[in-house]
């Protein structure tokens, strides 16, 4: 950077605050990353107290300084207790009201650090008006695609909620501009999904109500996306809040520094290229029982090797319940190809690893990068909210992956249904359309590793800052 312009820059100090969730903590996580590699920035991260050495060991410590935060006690939520992946999901809910009662604390905190900007997250509505005292400038930055925030702003000017039959068509501004009608429909069980953010929980604000006060207040709003892989959504998105919308771009991971562990490196490479099938739903997606029955029985069809990740809440013990929910004479039957573990995964590693040809998950919009900067195939099987329309911005739009077949109503999948999605694009790669997804998976895997077009967002979010 110019040293003019290094000057200029030389007291902009960024304070991050996430939501207590590490599928939030993580974006803004590589956010500061980027940012803070910039000359003059300096990054305050705020973080529950129980998570601080985590986020410590992600953060670049020359420039970032991660703050604790001492949660309040709320009745129902256990001492301690200050992720959502620490406890069940019946009290996530628990962790936004402890968000709420800090409120002094943070203007407190904000008065003393004095920073340019304060990056937040959907739960802290309340922050802008916090920061606009003490003339501190806002940025909700959204962990979700444009795609998603499409589909909320959509009910931002009506008086009634939803139906789940509303919420299931398009707005249809996105759908007539982008010619694809039917493209980020939700199926029903979708739908029903959704309604979640339009409910209140212990008497707060319901995630609706949240992002309307942090569209309506904020100075700005951050998006992890770009115009290549989103415009028509980030057009609709920018039309709906009438408010600056950044980019920052897809954040592409740096590369590897580090080796996968030597136990799964010798198991992954007694298989040749790309015949593996990893399969894992991030550390906060859970599985119903029968959906791990008929995943696993899926992958046991394909007659390819696999590897199999399956997590559960933390306040369930990993290996009892892989005992109950497994079939019956699974482990044995799979012994020779197959491998399923409970718990965290070198998961950038594995999806690197020559062997790996096929990556089913989440389609959770981090994991879909992880995934697209490799060589795996991409199957998706969306489990929640921004989940269902990040697989179909891949499959439908893209066309660099595929989906799962499920039942409309309820979500249901079979063993079968598992089985045709991954043949489709392994066990057929000379026929359409898995020719087709290859090449359009080699096209966004071009993209996504030109450095130049992904540090040129960076630096044109930098700028804006600076116009700030």
């Amino acid at each position: 950077m110019h040293k003019t312009c290094a000057r200029k820059m030389s007291e902009l100090h960024l304070v991050m605050f996430p939501f207590f969730a590490f599928g939030h903590i993580s974006p803004f996580v590589e956010l500061s990353n980027k940012l803070s590699s910039y000359p003059g920035i300096k990054i305050s991260f705020l973080a529950a107290s129980a998570s601080v050495s985590r986020i410590e060991t992600m953060l670049n410590p020359t420039t970032s300084k991660v703050i604790p935060l001492t949660l309040p006690h709320v009745d129902g939520l256990p001492p301690g207790i200050e992720n959502t992946s620490d406890t069940s999901p019946a009290t996530h809910e628990l962790l936004k009201v402890a968000l709420d009662l800090m409120q002094p604390h943070i203007k407190t905190l904000l008065t003393n650090l004095k920073p340019s900007f304060v990056f937040f997250d959907f739960a802290q509505s309340w922050l802008p008006e916090i920061a606009s005292e003490l003339g501190i400038k806002t940025i909700h930055f959204s962990v979700f695609t444009a795609i998603c925030r499409a589909i909320v702003t959509r009910w931002f000017n009506h008086d009634t909620l939803p139906t789940i039959e509303e919420m299931k068509k398009p707005p249809p501004d996105v759908k007539s501009h982008l010619q694809l009608p039917g493209t980020i429909t939700l199926k029903t069980f979708e739908a029903t999904d959704f309604m979640y953010m339009f409910k209140s929980f212990h008497g707060t604000l319901s995630v609706f109500d949240r992002l309307v006060k942090c569209f309506n207040e904020c100075n700005a709003i951050l998006i992890k996306t770009c115009r290549e892989m989103e415009g028509p959504y980030i057009d609709y998105f920018s039309n709906q809040v009438k408010k600056p919308v950044l980019l920052i771009g897809p954040v592409v991971p740096e590369p590897n520094s580090s080796e996968l562990d030597e136990t799964w490196a010798n198991w992954l490479s007694q298989f040749p290229a790309k015949s593996v099938i990893y399969c894992s739903f991030g550390s906060e997606t859970f599985l119903t029982d029968d959906q791990i029955t008929e995943l696993a029985l899926g992958l046991e069809l394909t007659g390819l090797p696999f590897f199999l990740v399956v997590n559960f809440p933390a306040n369930l013990d990993s290996c009892a319940e892989l005992n109950r929910t497994l079939p019956e004479g699974f482990v044995k039957r799979v012994k020779d190809k197959g491998v399923v573990h409970s718990g965290w995964m070198q998961q950038r590693h594995i999806l690197a690893h020559e062997s790996v040809g096929c990556y089913v998950f989440h389609a959770g919009f981090s994991s879909v990068i992880e995934g697209l900067v490799n060589d795996c195939q991409l199957v998706m099987l969306p489990l929640k909210n921004d989940q269902f329309l990040n697989s179909r911005l891949v499959a439908l739009e893209w066309k660099a992956g595929v989906e799962v077949n499920r039942r409309d109503e309820d979500g249901y999948f079979g063993k079968d249904d598992v089985f045709e999605a991954v043949k489709s694009v392994m066990m057929e790669t000379e026929k359409e359309p898995a020719k087709s997804i290859r090449g359009n998976h080699k096209k966004w895997k071009e993209f996504l590793q030109n450095d130049e077009i992904h540090n040129k967002y960076v630096t044109d979010f930098v700028e804006n800052l600076k116009a700030m």
